[in-house]
């Protein structure tokens, strides 16, 4: 009788249903080392438990949380900038890299170099407030559309990534962006598109000045780059300025190399993840000899260090959060 009572309540008992945290990654090895890892740092009798407060996660931005075909999405702002800038007063356009931006010839632009992109930034992105400026880059946001897939920038966002964020947050971590793009740029849309504020977004930044214009205090964005977040710079500014080796850290291409391996050479449990762009057909696909989002070392030493090297076309069901 015992037993039958205990069968029926087996029977009727509801069952516990868990939800995906990560709905829009398909069943792979990748999904399931990266939820692994999480629920062994978050597990407070298991060997590898990492407390909240050094539960650090940072990311890059670039093809790691949003996509960066054909061009840096901020490059495109700079280049339609600079064509409103010239509109209202041509005298703007003071030498020919700058009218080739402005006429839209991206070609000239990066055939220029360094010099002509911060040509370009520096007459795109400086002698404005930071205020001013980024009411510009919202403006931008709200009008522009991608050349390819007719989606706002801000919603050609990863879809999987908004996931894995959202999904450390709840197990109790603190998100950062760690990103070779600008830091003012960044500031503008990643609340809204990542959940991430402000004061966690590490970037490359201009030289600024403070003065009072017509009694208003105000931070001028000036001409030069103080700082590019990029490369060895990224290790560098998460230390000087998070002061944590962060626990896990996710890129796509070499210039996140430096990152990663930071990352994960340090004690107790790490997770470093690589976006590997392999999806032409829902995006592009690229990595050795891409001159945007070049992944070598990362393809080639990532492994061998432990790294979870996300398949975009096998790992993911999804690309972007603004299409269907």
């Amino acid at each position: 009788m015992r037993n039958s009572v205990l069968s029926a309540a087996l029977v009727i008992a509801p069952m516990t249903v868990f939800a995906d945290p990560l709905p829009s990654w398909g069943t792979s090895a990748s999904k399931h080392r990266i939820i692994e890892f999480v629920e062994a740092v978050t597990d407070p009798n298991g060997a590898d438990y990492v407390t909240p407060t050094a539960r650090v996660a940072v990311f890059d931005n670039d093809g790691t949380l949003w996509a960066e075909k054909p061009v840096y999405f901020q490059l495109t702002f700079a280049m339609d900038r600079l064509a409103e800038l010239a509109k209202a007063d041509p005298s703007v356009l003071t030498t020919p890299t700058l009218e080739a931006a402005a006429q839209g010839d991206l070609q000239a632009v990066v055939d220029g170099g360094h010099d002509a992109l911060i040509e370009v930034l520096n007459a795109s992105h400086s002698g404005i407030s930071v205020q001013e400026f980024q009411a510009s880059v919202a403006d931008w946001l709200d009008t522009a559309r991608h050349p390819d897939t007719d989606l706002p920038y801000d919603q050609m966002t990863y879809q999987p990534m908004v996931e894995l964020l959202r999904y450390l947050r709840d197990e109790g971590f603190r998100t950062y962006i760690v990103s070779g793009g600008g830091l003012h740029f960044m500031r503008v849309f990643a609340e809204d598109a990542y959940g991430i504020p402000p004061e966690q977004i590490l970037g490359t930044y201009a030289d600024t000045t403070y003065e009072t214009v017509e009694g208003t205090p105000t931070i001028t964005k000036a001409p030069g780059i103080a700082f590019v977040d990029d490369k060895e710079g990224k290790p560098i500014n998460i230390e000087r300025t998070i002061g944590r080796r962060p626990i896990l850290a996710g890129g796509n291409s070499d210039g996140d190399f430096a990152m990663l391996e930071w990352t994960t050479a340090g004690d107790g449990p790490r997770l470093g993840v690589l976006i590997h762009h392999t999806d032409a057909e829902r995006e592009w696909a690229y990595d050795r000899e891409s001159p945007i989002g070049k992944l070598v070392d990362g393809l080639d030493k990532g492994p061998d260090m432990g790294w979870v090297i996300v398949d975009m076309a096998q790992d993911w069901d999804r690309i972007y959060t603004g299409a269907d």
